[in-house]
């Protein structure tokens, strides 16, 4: 059977874009689709667009802090339409971008949502389209629980499009990554922000020490921390602001805008996979192994679908080792270790490697090394953000296995430190290393006194 491509993508985020580029460059007939806009979560409604905020909402405090460097300000104030707007105009000049690099490619892109009809047949909108190999690149999609009056709150996905001005008080219920960015970012701009958490601390997942450094920094910069607390219902007068919060426990306070960040699932829904056979696994995204190959055995699948590490670098290499191995005949896996990743918090949290938790299971002896200080930059000003920094190195081999910081700048210098986590780098490398003075950066290669380690609890008297 002639088929009307070799590749056809399903979602054109950065893991799809690449795979069909690469795709292409081999010589093969690539077709891709896509319901929205092309360049996916990332460069649409995600990091890129949030972390222009982020770099937004820190002017407030830097004309703050120039004022001990000898700087007079006149009175400032905040216009959010022209932030709002100028972040959008760079979304489109990166839409744009996307656009030029398929059709640069070769490959023919299709609007709309792709749906499978069977393991060679694509449905984009009234087209019906045929393809020898299929590759799923749907992404992810926010999630909020179905509670009484969720339709009264927002997703990240509309936070980038509030109407100017911004509501005085915000609500952001969660306390992952994307809850505290937003936290941070509303914070900044001048929002009296309430961050909803149901455990006891944000980040569950990252280091310990580096989340309740995190956790205590957002609540000294004036963010109200409601730990352990769960929202049951949305009350709304006349279906407007402000609207009352009831918590599960029987408390309530009010607020002008409610944004729910709870988490992102695999958008798995309505794209017909069922039909060609792909299985999903019991997180509900697209089982894959270790080449990205679903159930269905010309079906692949890469990035936040498949929920492994969602990470847009992550989806990227997925998709690129795909296109490699399966076109360009140089058969290569990704490889998920050691990615390193940062959230864009206030401060910044970067790390690469095992977190100290996960160092103390899978490992024997550990040696910890850490250090907490005020960065030079703040030493005029009185600020008294403070910088945590934090190796974690495997006795037995001198490696070390864990690098986080939390402070100004974490993820430029955690990229760095990367490369030498993946070369396995030692300690005694790393001391070797002379430092540039006077940095930052310098403190993880002058670190020489190890943390003394946890006392085993005694036990309790009979």
């Amino acid at each position: 059977m002639a088929y009307d491509y070799d590749l056809f993508v399903i979602g054109a985020g950065s893991g799809g874009v690449r795979a069909s580029r690469i795709a292409a460059s081999y010589g093969a007939r690539v077709g891709i689709c896509e319901d929205y806009r092309v360049g996916g979560t990332c460069v649409i409604r995600g990091c890129v667009p949030k972390k222009l905020l982020v770099y937004g909402s820190k002017f407030a405090h830097e004309f703050e802090d120039a004022q001990a460097y000898g700087w007079s300000l006149g009175e400032v104030t905040l216009c959010w339409a022209t932030l709002r707007d100028n972040v959008q105009k760079e979304v489109d000049r990166l839409n744009g971008v996307y656009l030029r690099l398929l059709e640069g490619a070769g490959v023919k892109l299709h609007m709309g949502r792709g749906r499978l009809l069977d393991r060679h047949t694509i449905e984009v909108g009234s087209e019906t389209i045929t393809a020898d190999k299929i590759l799923i690149a749907s992404g992810g999609r926010p999630e909020a629980p179905p509670i009484s009056g969720h339709q009264f709150a927002i997703t990240s996905n509309e936070a980038f499009h509030l109407p100017d001005p911004l509501p005085k008080r915000i609500t952001i219920v969660g306390g992952g990554y994307i809850a505290v960015e937003f936290a941070g970012i509303f914070n900044g701009l001048g929002c009296e922000v309430d961050l909803v958490i149901r455990r006891d601390r944000i980040l569950r997942g990252f280091d310990e020490e580096c989340r309740t450094f995190v956790h205590d920094a957002l609540a000294r910069s004036g963010i109200r921390m409601r730990t352990e607390t769960q929202i049951a219902r949305i009350e709304a007068t006349d279906g407007k602001a402000p609207y009352r919060l009831h918590e599960v426990n029987g408390g309530a306070f009010e607020t002008d805008l409610v944004m729910y960040a709870t988490g992102r699932v695999p958008n798995t829904a309505g794209i017909g996979l069922e039909k060609a056979s792909v299985q999903l696994n019991k997180a509900g995204a697209v089982a894959v192994d270790e080449w990205s190959k679903t159930t269905a055995e010309n079906i692949w699948a890469v990035g936040d679908v498949t929920d492994r590490i969602n990470l847009t670098p992550v989806a990227i290499m997925e998709g690129h080792c795909f296109a490699d191995t399966v076109f360009g005949h140089k058969p290569r896996k990704p490889d998920h270790r050691d990615v390193p990743s940062a959230v864009f918090c206030q401060p910044e949290l970067a790390s690469v490697g095992l977190t100290e938790e996960e160092a103390a299971r899978t490992l024997g002896e550990l040696r910890v090394y850490t250090a907490t200080f005020r960065p030079m930059k703040y030493t005029l000003t009185g600020r008294q953000q403070r910088t945590f920094m934090k190796l974690i190195v495997e006795a037995a081999t001198d490696k070390v296995v864990g690098v986080h910081m939390v402070g100004d700048d974490a993820a430029e210098l955690i990229q760095g430190l990367a490369v030498a986590v993946k070369a396995g780098a030692t300690k005694a490398q790393f001391d070797a290393t002379v430092g540039i003075h006077p940095t930052a950066g310098e403190e993880f290669v002058t670190m020489r006194t190890e943390r003394p380690k946890p006392q085993p609890r005694k036990a309790a008297a009979e």
